[in-house]
Formats: structure tokens, sequence, C-alpha cells
């Protein structure tokens, strides 16, 4: 067995030497467009094409110069380096690019669209794909890789750090990594991503160091509060542009950040978030949620989706098949969602549905347990108790439900397996092979590659996962990197070129406009006893107090009325303070929370607000910087607004809102829950002035 093993991982050594004649070994030239699984587009009567080399041993890599291209009939369409333009007219052409040695050739109609007779008739492209084996290039690539080179491409990793340090720039360790294990992708932090020009060189490297097949490089740039780009637009987040109620806002924030990413060549996005947060108590989705109703999350969620992959990024539906009626942090603990199959679909699984359907690329899993779907009991390692399966290694979830009965065909990745809800019941190698046996298709940060990788070799060596459940998943893996054009070149980007278009795109004043739209529409008036809005005299003083991101509140108060004072305070106040306030005309408070005991009435932070109601003359007004919830803690406030998150933009917002300079428009996008189960406020609720 351990020759066995060993003469398997012979092949993760890379091949120089082929590596090197790689280019003496092309066997074809064809177009992308025409490989079976690739989906193709007309958009605003233009297609850009992609000529790629194929080469001996099965891989494939994309090829742009020494090429010439031609068109049969350019009065329906012109081609110049592969970008192709519909002149207009009627009739069917041939688009033909040659390297001088091989060729290949697609066709591209231009006819009347179908429409009711009284219309006035209008015209569409289609794309005609050629038929042959020879564009079978998948199933090709797959027969000619490696086991290691399969269960590669099944692992994306981290390198968040390297002995202590952030990793901002390729490393020959990791480098060396990339090529050993053959990684199909990795994921990178906001610890890798400080600046424009930083990032995007270190992707490039990532890329370089791929031998055969582009590298997904992934990201959780969700928007709000998970916002990994320190350069790029944050984006209020998805509960702000759920309380503006606007798909077309979710839209233009999906596309913004794609584009963003796209820029620097990161070409997966973990977002959105389609977890339905019905439960206050959540303690890690909340505000990354777009609201406690299906129906709003499900068409945000695919609004945003559709803006993501419009700009040629993955997007990733998370957490299946739904984190948001928990009470437990899954980093943390392993929580239960107790519904059967039939709740499940109709409040749970209908935003992931409404995504599959329209076409997302990727879903990622919840290490949470469904016992209602999977009753498997298994023993914890952590103190072998008999534990319920969670979600991400559940054959029953994942093959059953999602594949076979919502009929998802995309990439399944697994949330980090390095989360406590995994590594405390089971190993890291074990968890990685349940999760494979379960029908996931890409590992996320798995814990120590080499245990990970011999223990899968293994496996499929014992049959306790076939070579088939392998292939599938390197197929669905290799589809996507396809349709999202993820492919090695032969050539070396021109990093002047990539430098220069990242710094226009990245941070631009474009995506800053849609980020203050979003931030200004979302800013929710839940409670105004007359006080709002503010139109103080210069004399009068505001007193802006608080812990959490208080500066940031202060600031953007004080920007628009200087006579602003700021008292930071995570608790009640002594006497002194007290006074400093007696002068007071206006108190504005701002409360951040994220779990239940933060806004409970006992907290030091809500004693401190109702310190302020009870003792003080000025009227006061509470700030939810994150959690909407807040005035749960201080019901008796004389005024309360929501703003959803604690970004730049969002202040911003708050501040424009108080002093009535932006008009409020938002709904609370979710309960807020009051005493005997009675609302609060209910889903929906919102003023304005």
């Amino acid at each position: 067995m351990l020759m066995l093993i060993l003469a398997l991982l012979v092949p993760l050594m890379p091949n120089t030497a082929a590596a090197e004649n790689s280019s003496s070994s092309v066997k074809d030239l064809i177009l992308l467009e025409n490989v079976p699984q690739v989906e193709n587009k007309i958009t605003d009567n233009k297609i850009s094409l992609t000529a790629l080399h194929v080469y001996e041993d099965g891989h494939f890599e994309k090829v742009t110069e020494n090429l010439t291209w031609s068109t049969t009939n350019k009065n329906v369409a012109v081609v110049e380096d592969g970008k192709v333009t519909l002149s207009g007219h009627n009739g069917r052409t041939f688009i033909t690019v040659t390297d001088g040695a091989y060729k290949d050739r697609i066709a591209i109609d231009h006819k009347p669209a179908k429409q009711p007779r009284k219309q006035k008739p209008s015209f569409e492209g289609k794309v005609v794909k050629q038929q042959g084996q020879r564009y079978d290039i998948i199933e090709q690539a797959i027969e000619n890789m490696t086991i290691n080179e399969k269960i590669g491409q099944m692992l994306m990793p981290d390198f968040r750090t390297w002995e202590g340090e952030n990793v901002t720039e390729m490393l020959p360790e990791i480098e060396q990594m990339v090529k050993e294990y053959h990684l199909g992708g990795v994921i990178l932090f906001r610890e890798n991503v400080v600046t424009t020009e930083q990032t995007a060189k270190l992707v490039a490297d990532y890329q370089a160091a791929a031998e055969k097949y582009g590298l997904l490089m992934t990201i959780d740039q969700e928007g709000g509060i998970v916002t990994r780009l320190q350069s790029g637009t944050d984006m209020p987040g998805n509960m702000a542009l759920g309380a503006t109620r606007s798909s077309e806002l979710s839209y233009d924030v999906g596309q913004a950040i794609g584009e963003e990413l796209s820029a620097l060549g990161i070409n997966m996005n973990l977002a959105p978030v389609l977890d339905v947060n019905n439960n206050p108590d959540n303690p890690v989705i909340g505000v990354r949620s777009f609201g406690e109703s299906p129906e709003l999350v499900a068409e945000l969620g695919v609004a945003y989706t559709e803006g993501l992959q419009s700009t040629g990024v993955a997007a990733t539906a998370k957490h299946f098949p739904g984190h948001g009626d928990t009470a437990v942090d899954s980093h943390l603990g392993l929580p239960e969602v107790p519904y059967d199959k039939e709740r499940l679909m109709e409040v749970e699984l209908y935003p992931f549905q409404q995504a599959m359907d329209a076409g997302i690329d990727a879903i990622m899993t919840a290490h949470v347990t469904f016992p209602k779907i999977d009753d498997t009991k298994v023993i914890s390692k952590k103190d072998g108790t008999k534990i319920s399966l969670p979600a991400t290694l559940s054959h029953k979830v994942l093959t059953g439900l999602m594949r076979e009965d919502m009929g998802y065909d995309g990439v399944i990745i697994t949330d980090a397996l390095n989360m406590n809800a995994i590594t405390e019941h089971f190993g890291p190698v074990d968890a990685v092979i349940r999760a494979v046996k379960a029908g996931t298709d890409i590992a996320l940060m798995p814990v120590g590659l080499e245990e990970v990788v011999t223990g899968l070799l293994e496996a499929v060596e014992t049959g306790e996962i076939s070579v088939d459940r392998i292939e599938e998943s390197v197929e669905r893996i290799l589809t996507l990197k396809l349709n999202r054009g993820v492919i090695k070149s032969e050539t070396a980007p021109n990093m002047e070129k990539v430098l220069a278009n990242a710094k226009q795109v990245v941070g631009s004043e474009a995506h800053k406009q849609v980020e203050q739209e979003a931030a200004e529409q979302s800013i929710t008036l839940v409670k105004n006893d007359g006080t709002l809005p503010l139109n103080p005299a210069l004399g009068e003083k505001i007193v802006v107090i608080g812990n959490t991101f208080i500066n940031s509140l202060y600031q953007a108060v004080r920007d628009h009325h200087e006579n602003t004072e700021l008292i930071d305070a995570s608790g009640p106040l002594n006497e002194e303070q007290l006074n400093q306030l007696e002068s007071a005309d206006r108190i504005i408070a701002g409360t951040y929370t994220y779990n239940v005991s933060g806004r409970s009435e006992s907290s030091a932070q809500m004693q401190l607000v109702n310190q302020l109601i009870d003792e003080l003359n000025a009227p006061v007004i509470g700030v939810g910087i994150r959690n909407p919830y807040d005035i749960m803690g201080y019901p008796e406030v004389d005024g309360y607004l929501a703003q959803y998150g604690f970004r730049e933009a969002s202040f911003e917002a708050m501040a424009a809102t108080l002093f009535g300079e932006n008009n409020p428009t938002g709904l609370l996008p979710v309960t807020i829950p009051g005493e005997n189960g009675a609302p609060l406020y209910e889903y929906g609720h919102g003023l304005s002035y």
C-alpha cells in the first residue's frame, strides 16, 4: 500500500522539462466558443472570440499572438483580433482564425427575432457552434490528467500568512506548493489585498505559478461588513440593499464589485449571501443577509448575481441549505436547523432555487445540521458523543437535495474547512474525504495540504472514493473555468496595461456613486417623535456618544454641524460626564451590536442609552450602526434610524439623513421583535420626512 501511494505521489513533482517544451507539442487550434460546455452570448451586436492551442497532453492555453482572423461575409459581421461586430444585415458569416498551421471557424447568424406580429421587426445575432470530437477538450484534458492533477483541481487553500507575516507578494515556497499540488484555486483575504497595484501583481503571479490550468482566484467581497479589498469600493452591504427594495441597485452593486475584482484578475467571488435572516438572534449572518423575506432575498440575490456575472466573475450563493435561522456561529460551533423539507423549500431553499434557475456559477455549503433532511449520526472526535452530520459533509443534502431534487449541476464549494464546526468534530483529512463523497467539487481551506492529498489518494486507491466521482468534479470545475475565461495564456499579461486599467476601475467615481446611492436609499427611519430632521442653530450643541465606530459617526455629524462634541463611552456615565451633557441640545447615541446579549437592556451599552433617555432633558436619537434590532434595548428613545453597516458611505448617508439632506426611504427588511412575541416594528416599516 505504501509503495502504491508513493507511486501515485510521484506526479506531484512538477515536470519542468515538459513545461519548457510545451510549445512544441501543440496539436490543434480551436475557438473556445465551439466547446460544447461554453455558453455564448452576443451583447450589443458584439462578441469576443478566444483562440486556444490544444496540446498533446490534453491541456489548453489561450493564444493571442501570430493569429489571422477573417470573415466570409462582411455585410453580416467584421472581425479584428477576435472581436466580432455585427454589421446589421441579415445572413450568415463564418469567422475563421488560423496560426498558419491549424485553423478553426465558427458561424454567426443575424436574423429576425421572434416577436408578436404588430411589433416593429427586430433582429438578433446567434452563434452556431461547429461539431466534432476536437472540441471535447474538457474530456481530453481529464483523460490525460494524473490523479494528483485531478485532486489538485478540487483544492482551494488560503495563504493568508506565511511564518507569521501577511502574504502580499508571491513567495517561492507558495509558488512551489501551487505547482506541487496542481492547485485549482486560491482564496485571498484582506491581509493579502492591500493596494490595487500590489493585488493585481500578486494575482498575476499566482496565475503564472499554475502549470497547465488557470487558477480560480477567489475572495469574499460581499460588500458591507464582509469586504476584503482595502483599495476597493466597500458598498453598504446586503441588508442595506434589502432596505432599498431595489433590484436595480442590487444589480449595479454586483456589477461594480465584479468590475473591480475582474480588473485585479480575481475571477470568483464568494457572494452573494442568500441566507434568509429570519432569526434576530443569528450571530454570524445578520446584516450579511438581504432580509427575512425569502422572496426579497431571492429577487435581490439574483439581481446581484446577474450584475456580478455580467463582468465575467463567478458568483457563489451561500450558505446552502441556509444559515439564517441559527443561533450558533459555525466558526465556533455546530448549529442546527430543525425544519422539514417542505418548510425549507418555502423559506431557506427558495432563494437558492431561484439562483440555480438563474444560472449561478457556484454554491457554497453550510456547516449546519439539518436532521430532518439527514438524520445520520456520527461520532465526534471532540468528545466521543453522537452528533448530526453537517450539510457540508452530507450526501443526502449535497447530492440528494441539491443535485437530484433541485436540479443543480454547477460547482459546489464547501465553506472553510478550518472552522470549528468541522475541525472540532472531524479530522482534517476525514472532513475532506466526507465532503468529496457527499458531492462537493471544491474543498475550501483544507487543513494540511500534504495530509489531505495523501488521504484523498488513498481513498481513491481503496475505492472509498471512485475516480468517476473525482472526474465529475473536475469536469464541473473546468467547465466553470472555460465559461469565465480562467485559462492559462501562452503570453504573459502586459502588467503595465493591467495596472493602468485596475487603477481606473478599482474605487472609481462611478462605483462610489453606486455606493452612495445604495447607502442613501437604505437609511431607515424607524421612530421619530418630532425630533428629526435636525435643524440646529449655529450655537446649539450636539453630542455624539457611544463606543464602537463612534468616531466615524461623530466625524460625519460634525461635517454638518461644527458645534458637535464626542463622548466615547461603552457604559453608563459618571456624574462629571452627565454634567457635561446638561448643555446639549441634541444627543445622538450610536449603538453597535451583533448578538442577543449586546442588545439586552442589561448590557452596558443599552444601560448607557436608557440613562441618557431617563436622566437628560435633551432629545436622544439612536443610531443602529450595524443591526437594526438595537432599538429593542432602548424602545423609549425619541428617534431611531438604522444604517446596517459601518462603512464610510453609510455614516455619510446617516448624517445627511439626520440633517434632512437625504429623505429616508428605507424599509425594514426584517421584523424587530417586541415583548411577548408581538413585533415592535413590522417588516416593511419605514418613515420619511
